[in-house]
């Protein structure tokens, strides 16, 4: 027999026998052999650290500090007598057991369930003015910041409040009081009494020192559950999540559900390095995404709310929006940095001091201002009353302006002035701007142009103009016609601009768009 065919003489045992042995090899080699063997591989990644053996140490350390917090609000009863309500149930009341919910709910709600008459009810002593009884109407958490009993939560928890009840850990429940609240941080400080009695409290963590990746864990009161422990870790920092002006938030992956608002989120050294306040849910319920009020924030906002109840915060006075590539492009500016102002309120220290819509807010007092939001902090932080240097960008150069900082009001409310002027708009006509895609016209009251029409497949839909917007101004000049516009895109083009600045209102407001210069 030839040695090529040699093989055809093995037996199917001595074939199993080898091909086991070679299948062995294999699983030697994946399991890894002597250095000899597998020294052609690169070592894999391994990192020498310290292994978490769970978090009890510090749930036990701070869980007497963290509460369940029970809002409490007077509700209004219609009326005490139900002589107007026809129930006919067959049966009488008298005929139903003592413990039947249905008869101990005609009781409450004022009718005897014996002859008939009316029973005195839950108000009969009350008195005029009074507005019901107190009903538990919310919840959420809350945790102790000092020995004394200053407890931090949410605005929210306790906004529609009249009445507050802290429960603790161990099933103690002590009556507070609302120190005060800051609606755009949505923080609130409550205050019990403890008759002598040192609570225990935590402090607040240096933020500056958490990275994306650290491990935290969340106690709170979720559903009203009562204390509840969840652990995760940072998943980001710095989030925007268009709740209000001082966005900041850390996000986190710890489960928090409804219940949680309040409740402190710590590091593991059993410091608060945030505060729940929202979570992202299509739900309703926990999918990973929560996200914290940092204690940066917290500290410095709580710590105001204990020394006067509330905060005040300076105020410029001027709607602003983000100056994003293209209308940095449309307003030769280098780089997309700044706050673009859409409009001065009247009144405003912005105005007063000569800002104006199209301006861009490039720094305070020296600083780089690196967008609105950074703006809104910046000057909310400045205290009322300080003399503040901004800088702005117009018309192609930087200028100097010196303000006064105002105080930001309680609420603001933009009301938009009735025009009382009215304009012949028989000579104007229907203008289309087929490189940016839209149709205008006459506005009925003469002020800026109507946007007739929008191609879907513009530029203009690009930048989200709908049909029903107005156009108020180009490059910071009002138009009132179609052929205002195409002028002022034709002076954009001349000065080597590929974009112009497009100031467009809507039924939401007023905000800046950068759209090609090439006119139709």
């Amino acid at each position: 027999m030839s040695s090529s065919n040699s093989n055809r003489g093995l037996s199917y045992k001595t074939i199993l026998k080898s091909t086991a042995v070679a299948g062995l090899a294999a699983v030697l080699l994946s399991s890894g052999l002597p250095a000899r063997v597998t020294g052609a591989f690169a070592e894999p990644v391994h990192i020498d650290a310290p292994q978490m053996t769970g978090f009890s140490t510090i749930v036990k350390a701070v869980s007497p500090a963290v509460v369940s917090v029970r809002v409490e609000s007077r509700v209004q009863q219609v009326s005490d007598d139900t002589s107007g309500f026809n129930f006919d149930f067959g049966p009488g009341l008298d005929q139903l057991p003592d413990n039947s919910p249905l008869k101990r709910f005609f009781k409450q709600f004022g009718q005897d369930g014996q002859d008939g008459k009316k029973a005195p009810g839950p108000h009969a002593d009350k008195k005029p003015g009074d507005k019901g009884p107190l009903r538990p109407v919310a919840q959420g958490s809350g945790f102790f910041i000092s020995e004394d009993g200053y407890i931090v939560t949410n605005n929210h928890v306790v906004s529609d409040g009249s009445a507050y009840v802290v429960v603790m850990n161990d099933g103690t429940e002590l009556p507070a009081k609302l120190v005060g609240t800051d609606p755009r941080t949505d923080l609130a400080v409550l205050k019990v009494e403890g008759k002598d009695r040192k609570f225990t409290y935590v402090k607040w963590a240096d933020d500056a020192k958490a990275n994306v990746g650290d491990w935290v864990v969340a106690v709170g009161n979720p559903f009203g559950l009562g204390g509840t422990v969840t652990a995760g870790i940072i998943s980001a920092m710095g989030r925007d999540i268009n709740s209000g002006p001082y966005d900041d938030f850390i996000q986190i992956d710890a489960a928090v559900n409804r219940g949680n608002s309040g409740g402190p989120t710590f590091n593991l050294n059993g410091e608060v390095v945030g505060i729940n306040t929202a979570i992202f849910s299509p739900s309703g319920g926990s999918v990973g995404i929560a996200f914290d009020i940092p204690a940066s924030t917290a500290q410095t906002v709580v710590a105001e709310l204990i020394k006067s109840g509330k905060i005040e915060r300076g105020w410029l006075g001027v709607q602003i929006q983000p100056v994003s590539k293209d209308i940095a492009e449309s307003l030769g500016l280098a780089q997309a940095q700044g706050a673009l102002v859409i409009q001065p309120q009247e009144d405003s220290p912005g105005l007063k001091a000569g800002i104006k819509k199209g301006d861009v807010v490039t720094a305070v007092n020296g600083e780089p201002v690196k967008d609105a939001r950074d703006l809104a902090k910046r000057i909310g932080a400045l205290r009322p009353g300080t003399k503040t240097d901004i800088t702005i960008w117009r018309d192609g150069k930087s200028q100097q302006l010196q303000l006064t900082v105002g105080t930001l009001p309680p609420e603001q409310k933009m009301a938009a002035k009735e025009d009382k002027g009215q304009q012949d708009q028989g000579e104007q006509k229907q203008t289309s701007l087929d490189s940016l895609g839209i149709t205008v016209g006459p506005t009925d009251d003469g002020k800026g142009v109507a946007v007739l029409s929008v191609d879907p497949n513009s530029a203009a839909a690009d930048a989200g103009i709908k049909q029903g917007d107005r156009i108020a101004a180009v490059n910071n000049k009002d138009v009132a016609s179609g052929k205002e516009i195409t002028s002022q895109l034709d002076a954009a083009k001349k000065e080597g601009r590929s974009k112009a600045l497009f100031q467009v209102e809507t039924d939401n407001g007023s905000r800046f768009v950068a759209l090609p210069t090439d006119k139709g």
